[in-house]
């Protein structure tokens, strides 16, 4: 979300989403709020710090891994005052392990993913992190059902084998898909939740997803090549974050406009508008974070107008 207010961030979400809410998050307060710092936070027995404007791997804890938790404390505060009572579906996001793995550094240089022991430690940690996160979420919002996402911006970037080095004139070794599977696999059966992947970069590894044991997908629909992995995974059972929704905008578009985005998607695939209505919400292709507070607050409602639309017909 954009701005650096969680107050009130907090309120329009669930004002916006009260079928669907979230933890926001604002990186326009700086490092530490920003996907790789917030996702720092939740790494047990795995500090980090800022060196030159890039998150490593730290001997010990420090300011920068205390500022992301002081961030991250403020946000769940106020997701508890404004969440008391809710009794629904609420969603907290965290950065995947190979997305972390390639904008994180070892303290010896060089990005994380240089080192496949290191990816492993890095995911045992996350994994446990994640896992305390949840269960705090849960204490917090005890009548609630917790829905994590993890967002994996980077993977299929790390899944072909460019992510450059430092010097730019080479790239880390590719990472085989089974290997990602069965790391993410491991997460998704070690956080205790129902997992749904976020990536919004093109060429998204469906099929890996949803071999981890994905309980749903959040895809830019716009990126998505070919569909029949797609329609794979839904007929498997796995829902559907459709987005279809611009980021920003002088003008967030009207609910009809998103619905027959999706529609036009969903007739392509084939499946029953009964199979539309049960497991597929409405969503943003991505965060917004660069849009201004009044198209954030609009393309929310829209999107919520957009799904409550495709449920009634």
């Amino acid at each position: 979300m954009p701005g650096d207010d969680i107050a009130e961030a907090q309120r329009v979400v669930f004002g916006e989403l009260p079928d669907l809410p979230h933890l926001a998050e604002l990186p326009d307060r700086g490092p530490g709020a920003d996907i790789i710092g917030r996702t720092s936070a939740f790494l047990v027995d795995l500090p980090v710090e800022l060196y030159v404007g890039t998150w490593r791997i730290a001997a010990r804890p420090g300011r920068d891994l205390r500022r992301a938790a002081d961030f991250l404390d403020r946000d769940l505060d106020q997701l508890t005052e404004q969440g008391d009572g809710f009794t629904g579906v609420v969603k907290v996001q965290a950065a995947g392990p190979y997305t972390l793995a390639a904008n994180v550094d070892l303290p010896v240089g060089g990005r994380l993913l240089r080192d496949p022991g290191a990816v492993r430690d890095l995911i045992t940690s996350l994994t446990e992190g994640l896992r305390t996160h949840v269960d705090d979420v849960r204490r917090r919002l005890p009548g609630a059902t917790v829905l994590l996402q993890v967002d994996e911006p980077a993977l299929p970037t790390v899944l072909a084998g460019h992510v450059p080095t430092e010097s730019g004139f080479s790239a880390y070794r590719a990472v085989e898909t089974n290997t990602a599977a069965d790391a993410l696999r491991a997460l998704v059966s070690g956080v205790g939740a129902p997992v749904t992947f976020h990536c919004c970069a093109a060429d998204v590894p469906i099929s890996l997803f949803v071999s981890a044991g994905a309980s749903a997908l959040s895809l830019d629909l716009s990126l998505v090549g070919s569909l029949d992995p797609l329609g794979e995974a839904i007929d498997a059972g796995v829902g559907l974050l459709a987005g279809v929704a611009p980021t920003s905008g002088a003008r967030a578009p009207g609910h009809k406009d998103l619905v027959d985005r999706v529609r036009g998607v969903w007739n392509q695939l084939g499946f029953s508008a009964d199979l539309l209505r049960r497991q597929v919400v409405v969503t943003p292709t991505c965060g917004l974070a660069g849009a201004s507070a009044t198209y954030a607050k609009d393309v929310l409602a829209a999107c919520r107008d957009a799904g409550r639309r495709l449920v009634e017909e």
